[in-house]
């Protein structure tokens, strides 16, 4: 080898370290567009062109392959579960990959369900197999060409099997959406891309391949969902084409779907075509088609004419036995399409309920609204019943159905919804006309009673002055009633009612004198027996004859008439208020209350505004029967009390006990309490059954309208009897003073004056020539049993409380008055054993109040009385210090008025040095 040879192999096995330096060529990329950009690109592109960009480097194969790209395209079909992904990111379905997802897809979600057939298990493996070859490749070199994948191509590779049940095989697995996407373009692509460039609807390869109505159906629902994923330009024009195929199918099933109901072939060609459109759609043509075309709506004239109901007359009554007969029928009429919906459509489909709505709309709103309008026109009333009436039918109504088995379930929540529908335009108007109806009835109710009454007052007067020179009678009218009031007593009792009261001895009302003689009337007898005041109408409840008397004759002097007048209205106001009307205006309470709370079941705003409703209708009563009725008559009541004088207005003694003991006005007013306690009770009772038992109003409630205004009820009725009460007391308290000084005779206390000289002569214990009487003076007996009386009438009818109050101050003015009576009196020592068992039949009376306190007064009394039995010798010896002694009379009076009542013994003069001496002589001193 020569020299420059081996130079030049050396030089080439020593390399230059900075030959491959200097051979180096520093190139600065950059990309053209950010990731960003190109990720938004590739979204627009189609698949065969995606796919062939994948293959441009690794780079864009990821950007590709990312499958947040084929989940979004997933998503759109509605394939993608996003929770099963979830489940499975967890590895909470490790080794079950090939498990199918179980979700709701919407409409057409049918299409998706789970086909478990023999190949159904390796369907996914399959198409992974078709497309595998290029989706799964890690690289792209050696990769066969798109033309042999057949993802570029319209030809079908897979069987139809397969293809019709590809949706529903796909799993939401995150990594492996390209594939399961893959699988699904492989399968519908070929359709999609042939359907959308035929031009009718013979040419596409769809309906040459599948030959059944159902199987063409379910892939059109398939490549609607699919198109939801084209996403490349021109997409909506593809997909509008599609739609445009799908319409013409879908109006070819719907014809032949409506042929089959018309032909009444329901198990076949109308099951069928149902099917067919359930499969494309989920049916909602189908189910609209049924519901318009239903025969029900065709023949709704024929189930009845609403103005049926209503009464020809004016004075006719509604009736709602044609209406009931409409719903029946509607009823029947219904029960059969229920059938036809069970055997035509799926169960999955709810077919009962769009139709009962529509026919709610259609025909029972439509009937309903002509009844109310109709019955609002001609009478109020007919309108109030017909409402409710309508309403509670309606309900029976749907309680008779008997929906299909698809709509079983929630049809007993959708009906009342349907129903309100129906009744809420007419709720808020019956509400006002039910509550101004109540308000108007009851008005009338008790204007009907007043003017009643007025009327038999009209006619007792006319009949009382039916025999008396009217012209007289204008001049002195008067002079003539002064001499009423001052004319002796026996003249004002009660005017008898029936020839059966007039006396044995048979003489006429009028004897010799002029003077009346009058009886107790039927009334007076009723109310004293604890009868109903106001159980019967007419004549009985006023106490007057009334137009149709046929009793005694009239009166024949003025002095007379006018007498009977006054009594016919003292006896007048046993009817101030009436039991019978207050019932009346309870009933028509229960009534309207009955009418509103079937409206309280629509619930929401109607449900609360009919509670309202019944609370305003309690109210409204509690108005009526307190303002209009019950308080005016007892302000009349009490004011007779207060005009009521015992010396004006009693019968003589002797006519007196042949009657009941009593102060007339008093024992009315008493009575008017038992009354105003029944109707309180009523009233009671009417609030707890009607409203809190039906739970309309809350008990507990304190703001209630309702509590409240049964609480100023009460307290008006509180009010008004106390103020009776109290006018009550001072009229029994001038009773008792009347009767002091008209029964109690001065020789009751003192039998030694002479009825000739009418002087009292002092009565040592040794110059008595009189017999000592011993019991009770009539004059006691007459007062126990008038305050007994009256006392009793109060007992169960008011409360305990009240009563107790009214003992014990007509006990108090009781005593006052026996007191100041006492200090009137002369009394004897043979007369102090009368004196002392009157005081001992008072103290027994006020026993029987039990009233301890009330007691004491009236023992006080009874050892009072002693102080009067001790003779004359002993007076004077011992009848001091008795006076002194206060601790004997209870501590009730002072000694120096217990001093005044000793003045009052007949032989007062004898002892009363001696008294003094021991009160405020010696007694003083030796204290």
């Amino acid at each position: 080898m020569s020299k420059s040879k081996r130079g030049a192999a050396t030089a080439a096995q020593k390399p230059n370290v900075l030959a491959s330096l200097k051979a180096t060529e520093i190139i600065i990329s950059k990309p053209v567009l950010p990731a960003e950009l190109f990720a938004q690109v590739l979204d627009y592109l189609p698949i065969p062109d995606l796919l062939r960009f994948a293959q441009v480097s690794k780079r864009y194969q990821e950007m590709v392959y990312d499958d947040a790209r084929w989940i979004k395209r997933l998503i759109n079909m509605g394939c993608w579960d996003e929770a099963e992904a979830r489940r499975h990111s967890e590895g909470s379905l490790r080794g079950s990959v090939g498990s199918k997802s179980q979700w709701n897809r919407g409409p057409g979600s049918h299409l998706h369900s789970k086909e478990t057939t023999k190949s159904g298990t390796h369907i996914g493996a399959q198409m992974a197999v078709m497309h595998g070859s290029m989706m799964d490749g890690p690289g792209l070199q050696g990769s066969p060409g798109l033309e042999k994948l057949g993802l570029l191509s319209t030809k079908i590779q897979a069987e139809p099997l397969l293809i019709r049940v590809v949706l529903s095989q796909v799993n939401s697995i995150r990594g492996l959406a390209r594939q399961e996407y893959g699988k699904v373009y492989g399968a519908l692509a070929p359709f999609y891309l042939d359907i959308i460039r035929a031009s009718n609807h013979t040419e596409p390869i769809l309906f040459r391949h599948f030959q059944a109505p159902t199987e063409q159906a379910r892939m059109l629902a398939q490549l609607r969902a699919f198109a939801k994923s084209d996403i490349t330009p021109g997409g909506q024009q593809r997909e509008d084409s599609l739609v445009r195929m799908i319409d013409v199918f879908e109006e070819a099933a719907l014809r032949e779907f409506e042929l089959g109901l018309q032909t009444d072939d329901i198990d076949g060609k109308a099951r069928n075509y149902a099917q067919v459109l359930v499969a494309l759609n989920g049916g909602q043509r189908a189910i609209d088609l049924f519901v318009r075309k239903n025969s029900v709506l065709e023949s709704k004239a024929d189930f009845g004419d609403p103005r049926a109901c209503l009464p020809e007359s004016p004075s006719g009554k509604l009736s709602l036995k044609p209406s009931h007969a409409f719903f029946q029928t509607l009823s029947a009429a219904l029960n059969e399409q229920s059938t036809i919906i069970d055997r035509v459509f799926p169960s999955s489909l709810n077919v009962f309920s769009p139709l009962f709505d529509c026919i709610g709309r259609e025909v029972i709103s439509e009937y309903v609204a002509t009844l109310l309008n109709e019955a609002h026109k001609r009478n109020m009333e007919f309108y109030i019943e017909a409402v409710p009436g309508l309403y509670q039918q309606a309900r029976a109504f749907t309680q008779t159905l008997r929906p299909p088995h698809s709509s079983a379930a929630r049809f007993p929540e959708e009906a009342p919804v349907m129903l309100a529908r129906i009744f809420e335009p007419h709720v808020e108007l019956y509400l006002k006309e039910e509550q101004t109806f109540f308000q108007q009835k009851s008005d009338a109710e008790v204007n009907d009673w007043e003017q009643k009454l007025s009327e038999e007052a009209a006619s007792t007067e006319s009949f009382f002055m039916s025999n008396v020179n009217r012209q007289v009678a204008k001049k002195d009218f008067l002079s003539s009633f002064k001499k009423v009031v001052m004319m002796p007593v026996n003249i004002l009792p009660a005017f008898p009612l029936s020839s059966s009261q007039i006396t044995s001895s048979g003489k006429s009302a009028n004897d010799a004198t002029g003077n009346l003689t009058l009886r107790p009337t039927l009334a007076t007898t009723r109310l004293r027996s604890g009868s109903n005041p106001s159980s019967s109408a007419g004549t009985s409840r006023a106490g007057s004859p009334g137009p149709g008397y046929t009793g005694e004759q009239a009166p024949t002097t003025e002095l007379a008439a006018k007498a009977a007048i006054m009594n016919s209205r003292l006896e007048g106001i046993r009817s101030l208020f009436s039991i019978e009307v207050a019932l009346n205006l309870v009933h028509l309470a229960k009534a309207s209350l009955e009418r509103v709370a079937v409206f309280v079941n629509l619930g929401g705003n109607y449900g609360e505004e009919s509670k309202s409703t019944c609370r305003a209708i309690f109210v409204a009563l509690l108005s009526v029967l307190g303002s209009k009725h019950v308080r005016p008559g007892f302000d009349k009541a009490v004011e007779h009390l207060s005009k009521y004088n015992p010396r004006e207005a009693t019968t003589s003694h002797d006519q007196k006990q042949q009657q009941q003991s009593g102060v007339v006005p008093l024992a009315t007013f008493l009575e008017l309490v038992n009354v105003g306690d029944l109707i309180q009770q009523m009233v009671d009772v009417f609030y707890e059954q009607e409203l809190v038992a039906a739970n309309l109003v809350d008990r507990s409630d304190f703001l209630d309208i309702a509590a409240k205004e049964k609480k100023r009820f009460e307290q008006m009725l509180d009010e008004r009897v106390a103020a009776g009460l109290n006018k009550g007391i001072d009229v029994l308290i001038d009773e008792v003073e009347y009767l002091f000084a008209t029964l109690q005779l001065p020789s009751d206390y003192n039998p030694a004056i002479t009825a000739e000289s009418g002087q009292t002569q002092g009565q040592g214990q040794g110059s008595s020539t009189t017999t000592m009487e011993i019991g009770p003076t009539p004059a006691a007996l007459q007062i126990v049993e008038i305050v007994s009386s009256h006392t009793k009438m109060l007992v169960g009818s008011t409360d305990k409380n009240l009563l107790d109050v009214f003992n014990q101050e007509v006990g108090l003015r009781l005593f006052g008055a026996i007191c100041k009576h006492l200090k009137r009196q002369r009394i004897s020592i043979d007369g102090s054993m009368r004196l002392i068992s009157d005081m001992t039949l008072y103290a027994s009376y006020i026993t029987t109040l039990r009233n301890p306190e009330l007691l004491q007064y009236f023992q006080a009394l009874r050892e009072l009385s002693q102080i009067y039995l001790v003779d004359t010798v002993h007076a004077k010896k011992d009848l001091a210090s008795v006076i002194a002694h206060t601790e004997r009379f209870y501590g009730v009076w002072r000694p120096e008025e217990v001093y005044e009542f000793a003045a009052r013994r007949a032989d007062w003069l004898l002892v009363k040095k001696a008294v003094e001496r021991g009160l405020f002589g010696v007694g003083c001193g030796v204290m």
